[in-house]
């Protein structure tokens, strides 16, 4: 019987509710919150401990990156409010993952 990777599963979901929330925008916060929690699960169930200091790393690159290209993109139009709105979507999705692992990773360096 196959284990069901409820890790890879919740990324999938909240890469493709990010870029379903950035098309069609909402007024509501529900979409933001489950992208909040989508990104809990990713960081709980997909980083193990040796994975730890590169997944911390790449999501700071990340988020600092899709910040600036935010603001690259912003002044163009529907394309670049649709980017601008995408980019900040998944900072919501990443953050939640990064601090969790972050948060493990300090558990873990003063357990030595």
């Amino acid at each position: 019987m196959r284990k069901i990777d409820f890790g890879g599963i919740a990324f999938i979901i909240g890469m493709v509710l990010a870029i379903l929330i950035a098309l069609f925008g909402t007024t509501a916060t529900w979409p933001i919150w489950v992208l909040a929690v989508l990104g809990l699960i990713v960081g709980l169930l997909n980083v193990t401990g040796r994975e730890s200091g590169k997944f911390l790393l790449a999501t700071i690159a990340f988020m600092v990156t899709f910040n600036a290209l935010s603001r690259v993109f912003e002044p163009m139009g529907v394309i670049g409010a649709f980017l601008n709105s995408f980019f900040g979507l998944l900072i919501v999705f990443v953050a939640p993952a990064a601090a969790i692992v972050a948060i493990s990773s300090l558990i873990a360096i003063t357990r030595k």
